[in-house]
């Protein structure tokens, strides 16, 4: 085999790598249209701008929360972890919120766990997450 054909190959793997890595194009696209008046359009070159910087954020994020992580020997990052990467790393005036909005979070699904949960067979959603509202603003 010659080094152009590994060449390609190796080029397929690095886009398969970074389409894993960026957010589902249509949940972008999503919710930059909740954002805009009804009848703007989103380009396509904005899409890929935006689920570029949002996967972007989302790694910077993790990747300070997990480090955290590691210093305290756990495996698991939580919430807490992520709005303390927030607030490390200059975003001082969204981390308060989202720290509102995780104890909110919370709270609900605490009252959900002590009430039985129904499933398909009652008529009703097998999972607490299905109930929560996104939605809810913390401020």
């Amino acid at each position: 085999m010659d080094d152009s054909t590994n060449k390609f190959s190796a080029g397929d793997d690095d886009t398969a790598n970074q389409q894993e890595r960026l957010l589902p194009i249509a949940n972008v696209g999503r919710i930059m249209k909740q954002i805009l008046p009804k009848n703007a359009k989103i380009s396509k070159e904005a899409k890929e701008t935006i689920q570029e910087c949002a996967s972007e954020f989302i790694s910077f994020v993790t990747g300070e929360a997990s480090e955290k992580c590691k210093k305290e020997r756990r495996k698991t990052v939580n919430g807490d972890d992520v709005c303390w990467a927030i607030g490390t790393l200059g975003f001082d005036e969204y981390a308060p919120p989202l720290k509102r909005y995780l104890d909110r979070y919370r709270e609900v699904e605490g009252d959900r766990s002590a009430t039985p949960q129904r499933n398909e067979e009652d008529g009703g959603p097998s999972s607490s997450a299905a109930e929560f509202n996104p939605n809810l603003k913390p401020f």
